[in-house]
């Protein structure tokens, strides 16, 4: 398949990938003071963003969907991010293609299970009826029936897009919806990515626990991990400075 990204900086390739619900755009507010020092690659997953929709979604498809992007910009080998659900692409896509990857950096997540705990969000996305809404606001009004922090609304409804003169989701709720046990599962049993590798978690969030450091040693034996100090789960959003420069240090 092949991905939407945004391209922008010069250097050495890095590219990132978002989390769930989630597209390129999410590191914007960050890709300024790295594009002065590497060539980033903002992507957008499938079923998110700008990228293809399909009924297949699953970690699997999706290293798949990066090697094709690394193949066709001919890029031989990349320091790759991904937060959260990008994270466990990420680290799928370094078990799996381990030569493609020069430094790998996950962001609050680890590589075990996570049970499902999307559900009042994805039954909040799923009760809009794009029928009868015609603006933003009513938009997260409905939204927020379902969903009371507002941070997380305005995160979501970036997601929102204008079809033919109606509101639609760029994501593609219906198979998210279907599958969204697949986001939770762990790194398959086999593999190993002996490059250097940043775990970088938050510390007011609890993807990250001290019963991951195992797991972690096992496919990572490379791995450091730290906590960015006042952030939760989205780290680059809540301490971005903190994020780039320790992303920075590890990097160089």
């Amino acid at each position: 398949m092949q991905l939407n990204f945004r391209k922008a900086g010069e250097g050495k390739p890095l590219v990132i990938l978002h989390g769930l619900f989630g597209s390129a755009d999410n590191w914007m507010g960050i890709a300024k003071d790295l594009s002065q020092h590497y060539t980033l690659y903002l992507v957008d997953q499938r079923n998110h963003g700008d990228s293809p929709h399909s009924d297949e979604w699953n970690y699997a498809a999706m290293a798949d969907d990066l090697k094709e992007l690394l193949d066709a910009e001919s890029l031989d080998t990349v320091c790759l991010m991904g937060h959260s659900m990008g994270g466990k692409t990420a680290m799928n896509f370094a078990l799996k293609y381990p030569e493609r990857v020069d430094k790998l950096v996950v962001a609050d997540i680890a590589p075990r299970y996570y049970p499902v705990h999307h559900q009042t969000i994805l039954e909040g996305l799923n009760s809009l009826n794009f029928d009868k809404i015609s603006s933003r606001k009513e938009a997260d009004d409905q939204l927020a029936k379902y969903i009371p922090e507002l941070g997380i609304r305005q995160f979501l409804l970036k997601s929102l897009t204008r079809v033919d003169g109606k509101f639609a989701w760029k994501i593609n709720l219906p198979v998210i919806t279907e599958k969204i046990e697949n986001v939770g599962e762990a790194l398959p049993g086999k593999g190993r990515f002996e490059g250097p590798t940043l775990f970088m978690g938050g510390e007011n969030s609890k993807y990250i626990q001290e019963k991951d450091r195992e797991d972690m040693e096992r496919f990572f034996p490379g791995h450091h991990l730290i906590y960015i100090k006042k952030a939760g789960h989205w780290l680059h959003a809540e301490q971005p400075e903190a994020v780039v420069e320790t992303l920075k240090a590890f990097l160089r």
